[in-house]
């Protein structure tokens, strides 16, 4: 596999854990809102890390570092992720992965082989609205709702999340997404925030009081519902 970005050292990747985080370019949907559009579109110039320069680089963190967060782009576009996994937890790492949801069998495989400690996945918005908010109107959502039945019924540590915007949510679509994922261990409402490389840099985020007003909504059906980075 080929990286394409290191954060050699990170407190919020992964939560609970000294760890870094490793980004990997592509994916398969296109949210306007997405604050990564360089790895989305693989740019040219993005920086290139390969297996051997970062397994040098977490031999030489052995005993500093606990975990190592995985994140996109969409990491599950890659077939030899496993293999790297393995390979991340044989140095005794700790796992954290990022994904959209899109490869259910791929996210089942990493789960039942025991590679993964946590994962964290995108709640893009309702049912009804899926296709739109990930720029693929005719988007079929299969699996995401496949993913999302394996985090449900899964022992392993996760969480979900939805970036709100103003531009793709309206509090029903909390509603509707609150009684999809109803009981689930975590679930955080994160407000849009411009990074400066978007797909589509009209996007904007909503106000605190808005946010408040969400996570009302979905703290109905998911009681430890929280809210990330907000003020």
């Amino acid at each position: 596999m080929v990286f394409n970005g290191l954060q050699k050292l990170t407190l919020l990747d992964f939560p609970g854990k000294v760890a870094c985080t490793l980004f990997t370019a592509g994916c398969d949907f296109r949210c306007p809102f997405c604050h990564n559009a360089s790895l989305v579109y693989r740019d040219d110039k993005l920086d290139t890390f390969t297996e051997e320069e970062i397994f040098s680089f977490l031999r030489k963190r052995q005993g500093v570092l606990e975990g190592v967060a995985i994140t996109g782009g969409e990491p599950m576009l890659n077939s030899g992720l496993p293999e790297f996994m393995k390979k991340v937890r044989e140095l005794g790492y700790a796992i954290k992965l990022d994904t959209n949801g899109s490869y259910p069998d791929r996210l089942s495989n990493v789960i039942e082989s025991g590679l993964v400690d946590k994962v964290a996945m995108d709640i893009k918005n309702s049912k009804e609205k899926y296709g739109i908010t990930v720029g693929i109107p005719d988007y079929d959502i299969k699996p995401i709702e496949e993913s999302v039945d394996i985090l449900l019924n899964s022992e392993i540590d996760y969480e979900f999340r939805t970036t709100v915007t103003a531009d793709f949510h309206e509090i029903d679509d909390f509603e509707k997404i609150g009684a999809w994922i109803k009981g689930a261990k975590a679930y955080f409402l994160q407000n849009f925030v411009n990074s400066g490389e978007l797909i589509d840099s009209s996007v904007t985020g909503v106000s605190p009081e808005e946010m408040n007003g969400f996570l009302a909504v979905v703290r109905k059906y998911i009681p430890g519902a929280q809210l990330r980075g907000v003020e």
